[in-house]
């Protein structure tokens, strides 16, 4: 297992992770500090514990927000797919009744050129 060292408001913890997931840890270390940052430049000093649930709220929050839209999303395709499917249902039977038409308009275009002609029909 790989570890890595993270800062968070000035201070060091060492974290373990998984081989190759050193760097990703490392971001979002850094992205959770500039949460903590910004909560200590707004309140000050309120202790490291208020802030670290502070921060980890406002990741909640975005979070939260962030699968609500995929939710959102996930309707949209869903509601797309079904379209679609319908569409093409509608788009076979169509063509499916195109080509039995042509056939029966061939068939009359047929006896009638035999007609015309005096021959057979085909």
């Amino acid at each position: 297992m790989a570890q890595v060292t993270v800062q968070i408001d000035g201070k060091a913890y060492r974290m373990a992770c998984e081989e190759g997931q050193e760097q990703h840890l490392t971001d979002l270390a850094a992205r959770f500090d500039r949460y903590v940052t910004h909560l200590r430049s707004q309140f000050g000093e309120i202790g490291d514990t208020r802030l670290t649930v502070m921060a980890g709220i406002m990741v909640m929050d975005e979070l939260s927000e962030a699968s609500r839209k995929m939710q959102g999303l996930e309707a949209e395709v869903a509601e797309l797919r079904a379209s679609r499917d319908n569409m093409l249902a509608t788009s076979s039977k169509s063509d499916a009744l195109l080509v039995a038409t042509l056939g029966e308009l061939t068939g009359q275009i047929n006896e009638i050129a035999a007609k015309v002609g005096g021959g057979k029909p085909r």
